[in-house]
Formats: structure tokens, C-alpha cells, sequence
């Protein structure tokens, strides 16, 4: 798409890139050098990695929010219905359901427990969602490392490639005996493009980054709400 041969003038990749349209951009971005591809490659990895992250924390984050499920939950515990209470998290579908519901089960079975005190079963309770929150948050956090490494390499790679593309643009220059403005600053755009490649991607990874990060926060903070509601409602409830 880059090196078609619209985009440069008289229909050859070697001329330079036609004065107007898109074809501009198209053929100063083909002409950039070989950082280009590189970064055009990062980019499009950190695009993958965005959409599959944000699926799967649509996807953990439930039909309705963790702190929503708290309260039910906390409703119908303090019912002593403990059958609705584990409804609700099937209902939920998410991180915060799957760790209430693996709660509730231990919940239920330390009620008809006869061989243990209550602290005992609270520590077993908490135990149990401190388990099922292990294998949870691990899956939440998985490819973020990538998002961050793009966000620090990106912006370098792009500028390796913009003094690349400098010192070629000079060197040119030099071989030519004589300064040629129109030539340095074509020279100069090809290797800039390099720049913008790199500090895009690289925004585009931090931005990303950063609303994961807070994303899964929340549900932590909605997890580690779900396990204190948990505990405490078993210590009234079942002394």
C-alpha cells in the first residue's frame, strides 16, 4: 500500500512522492527507511494486544459491576440465604463473581462444619478467595508487560531511525558538492516520520496501559471488597 506507485511521481517508486493527496504520506512514510517497518510492526502489536485485553476485561469485569454484586450478595447473606447469594455470581459472570462464588462455596460448607471455631472458618474462608484471587488477578495483568515495553521502545526506535534517516539526508548532501534545500528537507521529512511513527505508538501503548491498569484496579478493590463482606458477614452471622 505504501510503495504503490500513485503515490510517488511519474509512477515510480524511486521518483519522489506526489505533491498532494494522501499519496504524500503514503510515499514519505514508504521512503522513511528501515525503522519504518519495524515500527509499523510495533504498532500493529500493540494494536492486537489492545483489543485482546480489552475483551478480556469486558469480559472480567461482568454484566454488572463488582461492587454492585457486593451489596447483593451482602443482602442475602445477611438473609442467611446463601444459595441466592452464589445465583448472583453465576449471574454476574465475572472476576469479582468468580472469586465471591469460590468464597460462598467455602462459606456454606464452614456453616455446617462442626469441627472447627468460628476463627478457624473465617481463615478458611479467607484463605479460599485469597487462592481463587491468585489465579485471577495473574489473568487480568497477562500482556501488559508487552503494552509497557512498546510504550519505552517505540519512541527510540523511532528516533534511531529519524538519525538514521538524518545522517543519510547529509550524507546525500555531501556527495552532491552543493546544497540542495528541497533535497535536505525531503530528507529531513523522511527521516521525521520516523519520529512521529515511534511517539505515537508509544502514546498509544502508554494511554492503553494506563486504562488497563486502572480497570484492574477496580476490580481488585472489588474483589478485596467481596472478601471482607465475606468474612464479616459469617463472624455476625455465625458466631
Amino acid at each position: 500500500m505504501l510503495g504503490n506507485s500513485a503515490n510517488f511521481q511519474g509512477g515510480n517508486p524511486d521518483n519522489h512522492p506526489v505533491e498532494a493527496g494522501i499519496g504524500k504520506w503514503f510515499g514519505t512514510v514508504h521512503k522513511g527507511g528501515v525503522i519504518v517497518p519495524i515500527l509499523i510492526s510495533t504498532l500493529l502489536i500493540c494494536l492486537t494486544f489492545v483489543i485482546e485485553r480489552f475483551l478480556y476485561l469486558a469480559k472480567a469485569k461482568g454484566k454488572f459491576s463488582g461492587s454492585e454484586l457486593v451489596r447483593k450478595v451482602q443482602y442475602h447473606l445477611a438473609n442467611k440465604n446463601v444459595d441466592a447469594a452464589l445465583a448472583e455470581c453465576d449471574k454476574q459472570k465475572g472476576s469479582v463473581g468468580n472469586v465471591l462464588k469460590a468464597g460462598l462455596k467455602k462459606y456454606k460448607e464452614m456453616i455446617s462444619n462442626t469441627e472447627l471455631d468460628t476463627d478457624q472458618k473465617i481463615l478458611t474462608i479467607k484463605n479460599e478467595i485469597e487462592e481463587t484471587t491468585a489465579l485471577e488477578l495473574p489473568m487480568m495483568e497477562k500482556n501488559l508487560v508487552f503494552l509497557s515495553t512498546i510504550a519505552s521502545v517505540a519512541t527510540l526506535l523511532g528516533l534511531f531511525g529519524t538519525v538514521l534517516g538524518m545522517i543519510k539526508a547529509f550524507a546525500s548532501m555531501s556527495n552532491t558538492g552543493a546544497p540542495d534545500s528541497a533535497q535536505l528537507a525531503l530528507g529531513i521529512s523522511e527521516a521525521l516520520i520516523n519520529t512521529a511513527l515511534g511517539i505515537g505508538t508509544s502514546a498509544v501503548a502508554i494511554i492503553m496501559y494506563n486504562y488497563f491498569t486502572t480497570n484492574i484496579d477496580s476490580i481488585t478493590y472489588a474483589i478485596d471488597e467481596s472478601g471482607f463482606t465475606l468474612t464479616q458477614s459469617f463472624a455476625a452471622n455465625h458466631k
